[in-house]
């Protein structure tokens, strides 16, 4: 079931997605060569602890995973697309990093994506990375009253492979509310004007994924969690949660 937040909603969510949104903005500031994955993790902690915000994402088990997550980010490097464990990997030059925070504050979740690149940059990443931004923006474009799910999930879709990348299949992104993850799932690639219909208090997560050589090949690594290219080529991943309102897209997450 989807749940229509009110106005008043909307704007409590948007005070938890700006927490997200200081998380991310800490991590990408302390993100350098040498850092390690969970001190980055411990970056975003403190955001959460000084917020006053819990994290949906430590102890988080759905029914695929083996263990509960084990921390408030998901750091994916390089090949990594979505779902890493942050551990004592030290960042390298020219490393790819995708980092997803969430926050729960006053009885409302939100989620956000980033990705960046640490030391001196390869162009091709400095593009896939430009793309999904540009990507998400198509999505979030999208996603007014009167159009369906399958119309946000056409524009990303449709960016995504005119661009010449790869979309891991049956990732996309969500309803977000009272939980992280809720009604209904935004699929990355979808035929316009199918779906769900999109109404004023609507929240949706948009979180493109797009993968550099253009195959849509993925395995799950041993851990459980983390979903790694299939070609060993680099990905990127970026989402904003996004209310849909009469006076159209309001994104909670902005940074």
């Amino acid at each position: 079931m989807v749940e229509l937040k009110t106005d008043t909603s909307i704007d409590a969510m948007h005070a938890t997605g700006q927490v997200v949104a200081r998380a991310l903005t800490a991590v990408r500031k302390a993100a350098d060569v040498g850092v390690s994955l969970l001190e980055l993790d411990e970056v975003a902690r403190e955001v959460l602890r000084e917020a006053g915000a819990s994290s949906p994402f430590l102890g988080y088990r759905p029914s695929f995973a083996p263990t509960p997550f084990p921390a408030v980010i998901c750091a994916s490097v390089n090949d990594a697309i979505v779902h890493g464990i942050p551990t004592r990997h030290r960042l390298r030059d020219g490393d790819l990093v995708s980092i997803d925070c969430g926050a729960h504050l006053g009885g409302w979740a939100g989620d956000s994506a980033i990705s960046f690149t640490v030391g001196r940059p390869r162009p091709a990443d400095l593009h896939l990375i430009d793309t999904a931004e540009r990507v998400l923006a198509a999505g979030i474009e999208a996603a007014v009253v009167g159009n369906r799910i399958g119309d946000v999930a056409h524009a990303v879709g449709r960016f995504c492979r005119t661009a010449g990348y790869g979309i891991p299949a049956g990732f996309g992104g969500h309803g977000v509310g009272r939980r992280m993850h809720e009604d209904p799932e935004v699929p990355n690639e979808g035929r316009p004007g199918r779906g769900l219909p999109l109404r004023h208090g609507m929240v949706l997560a948009i979180e493109p994924m797009l993968i550099a050589s253009g195959n849509d090949a993925y395995y799950e690594a041993e851990d459980g969690w983390t979903l790694r290219t299939s070609d060993g080529s680099r990905a990127a991943h970026v989402e904003h949660t996004v209310a849909i309102t009469e006076a159209g897209p309001r994104i909670l997450t902005q940074r």
